[in-house]
């Protein structure tokens, strides 16, 4: 016998139905969907793990103020675990539904994604400092930390304004970043009379770096720069310290982190680091550059209990300028937001970017700033306070 379901249980469920049925409510504004590619597992995970975490504040405060022109961001996160191919896949699953892409802060991994993101035309943020992706331009590719070259560029700068003229550089092979920077110093330092006496290499994977030391001690050079992302910088400047080296070291803006500090301990008191101006903001002269460190950092340090590092400065950063060229290009249209970008002049964290047709790098060397790890903390040098006060209004 077939049964029959009750008139008022008929009712009820036809009205259920035709409430799920109905259309939001008149009005109502569709999400903003953004994606991220970010390493939260292997070697790159400590650097993903500050770029989600920044990304996800800078969301939270632009949602909680209303969101850009009423809507909310949405975003969608995907793990390209430290590994090239990885990214790709994560982007081909992500470019169906979104607006613009925050890439990977893994260097290899966003110069394995840039040719699918030429393909499909979607805005794309780097948070690696890789020039490849900027030299020459990708229309839709838009760099946030400074590059590799520009990295260069200040250090060189500042080896000019102390006397250093005789130069040894220690790079990863393995690394794009690291590459990237070598190259930039290879490049430019006869423009500010530096000669590079000793070009060492190594490997990401390497553990023992004896054999750089030696060839460095005998070289002549009045400092040794080394580019490198990870575990490589700790076990160097571990060996260093007891290398019987007695020149300045000096790091680049991949240790620009307490990732690096807290491992590296009393073995990197002394040592010169380079970092974005974001790093240092608590001495910076009072002026919108500084508000502008201070609002993240407050923000930052009391949701997560410690000072946003260099990796945090650059995903809160790519947040403000995504959410800028989508507030002037007033909505989601891929091209708008392409278009918005490459005009765009904005002050971040990281300082003021000025991207344009013929730059997609956007920040200059006047936002790097040159500092000596004193008591654990990165202190900048007499020399990077003078230069930072032009960019900072005092």
């Amino acid at each position: 016998m077939r049964r029959t379901m009750p008139l008022f249980a008929s009712v009820t469920l036809l009205l259920t139905l035709a409430a799920c049925a109905e259309p939001a409510p008149a009005g109502a504004a569709e999400p903003i969907r953004i994606g991220q590619i970010v390493s939260l597992t292997g070697n790159y995970s400590p650097l993903g793990g500050e770029n989600k975490k920044s990304v996800e504040l800078a969301v939270e405060q632009i949602n909680s103020s209303g969101g850009i022109g009423g809507r909310k961001i949405e975003l969608s996160v995907k793990d390209d675990k430290s590994q090239p191919e990885q990214s790709v896949l994560a982007f081909n699953e992500l470019k169906a539904d979104v607006a613009a892409i925050i890439g990977s802060p893994f260097s290899n991994s966003a110069l394995a994604t840039i040719p699918v993101v030429d393909r499909e035309r979607i805005p794309y943020l780097s948070l690696t400092p890789a020039d490849e992706q900027v030299n020459p331009v990708h229309p839709y590719v838009f760099v946030v930390p400074a590059t590799s070259a520009t990295y260069a560029d200040r250090i060189l700068q500042y080896y000019q304004a102390v006397g250093l003229t005789k130069v040894a550089v220690a790079h990863d092979t393995r690394s794009s970043y690291a590459k990237a920077g070598f190259k930039g110093m290879q490049a430019k330092a006869g423009q500010y009379g530096v000669t590079l006496v000793a070009q060492e290499e190594f490997q990401t994977s390497t553990t023992d770096f004896s054999a750089v030391f030696a060839h460095v001690r005998t070289s002549g050079a009045q400092a040794l720069t080394v580019w490198a992302t990870g575990a490589p910088a700790v076990a160097m400047i571990k060996q260093y310290a007891s290398s019987g080296l007695n020149i300045p070291l000096m790091l680049t803006g991949a240790q620009a982190s307490k990732l690096f500090l807290e491992p590296a301990g009393a073995a990197a008191e002394g040592v010169t680091i380079a970092s974005s101006i974001g790093v240092v903001g608590p001495y910076l002269a009072d002026g919108p550059q500084k508000a502008a460190v201070t609002q993240l950092d407050t923000a930052f340090s009391a949701k997560f209990g410690y000072p946003p590092p260099q990796f945090a400065q650059d995903g809160y950063s790519a947040v403000k300028l995504l959410a800028a060229a989508l507030d002037r290009a007033g909505g989601t249209d891929r091209e708008k937001i392409r278009e918005a970008l490459e005009g765009l002049t904005l002050l971040t964290p990281n300082g003021t970017y000025a991207y344009s047709k013929e730059d997609h790098s956007g920040l200059k060397a006047d936002y790097i700033s040159i500092n000596t790890i004193t008591g654990g903390k990165m202190v900048p040098t007499d020399w990077a306070k003078g230069k930072l006060a032009s960019v900072t209004g005092k």
